[in-house]
């Protein structure tokens, strides 16, 4: 299928769908430039070992290797704006098309973008929590004193080490998220993945959950996934540019 018969054909089954859901990952952030992990040549993988500095083993070690490897990523996550993919998404949720996010992103984008059913697979860097004495509190000083001298945030109750509250490595997804998240997958009658090469376990089965009740999906992504030969369209391009013309065909239905 060819770029412009696949939008026209996304678009007239997200206009058709009773209950159409989205999952996206890293690739709908990466033109608003956030690295992705496993990209060769830019992926943070490339510069760094995940275990050695994103998992809760070596967080509760050696937090502040966690930190030094975060930081440049937290100033890159807080300077960034949505793109045209975030804020097709949100048009799509606004004209009733879509009924809900799911996403394996922490930038609070799509949010930033109006999208207002966002289910965070992955957390988010909004709160912090305490691994001593689980005191939850907003990131926002904590970021800004940490940006600003690089030392590890600490508990201001008991002095224990702050964590953000997203999920590394070693750690459970929040539940209360999962629950509402396959909620969602239930009732969904068509998936649109945007930006993920569905490599990710859980959120990679998602598509399959999906289609396995006989919903229909559409897959926008730059490279491949192991969900393509099912899916109703694919489109391998940036979905910062097929996005926005897929909720135009939407509008002008």
């Amino acid at each position: 299928m060819d770029y412009t018969s696949g939008v026209a054909r996304a678009a007239a089954l997200l206009r058709e769908a009773h209950y159409a859901i989205a999952l996206t990952g890293a690739g709908i952030s990466t033109p608003s430039g956030i690295p992705d992990f496993r990209s060769p040549g830019t992926g943070l993988w490339e510069r760094a070992d995940p275990m050695e500095v994103a998992s809760i083993y070596a967080f509760r070690r050696h937090p502040e290797a966690f930190y030094t490897w975060m930081r440049p990523l937290v100033m890159t996550l807080l300077a960034a704006e949505p793109n045209p993919g975030h804020l097709a998404l949100a048009e799509l949720e606004a004209g009733g098309w879509l009924k809900a996010i799911i996403t394996q992103n922490i930038d609070n984008l799509h949010q930033q973008a109006g999208s207002r059913e966002v289910l965070e697979l992955h957390g988010h860097l909004r709160e912090a929590t305490c691994i001593s004495c689980y005191h939850v509190m907003p990131t926002g000083e904590l970021l800004d004193d940490f940006l600003a001298s690089g030392e590890v945030p600490r508990c201001p109750v008991c002095g224990g080490v702050m964590k953000p509250n997203v999920v590394l490595f070693g750690e459970q997804l929040p539940i209360q998220v999962v629950n509402e998240v396959m909620e969602h997958v239930r009732r969904a009658d068509l998936m649109l993945v945007a930006g993920s090469s569905l490599e990710v376990i859980p959120a990679s089965r998602l598509p399959l959950l999906v289609s396995e009740h006989a919903g229909r999906l559409i897959v926008i992504n730059l490279t491949p996934t192991y969900i393509d030969e099912v899916a109703e369209v694919v489109i391998h391009a940036d979905v910062a540019e097929v996005l926005p013309r897929i909720a135009r065909a939407c509008a002008e239905g």
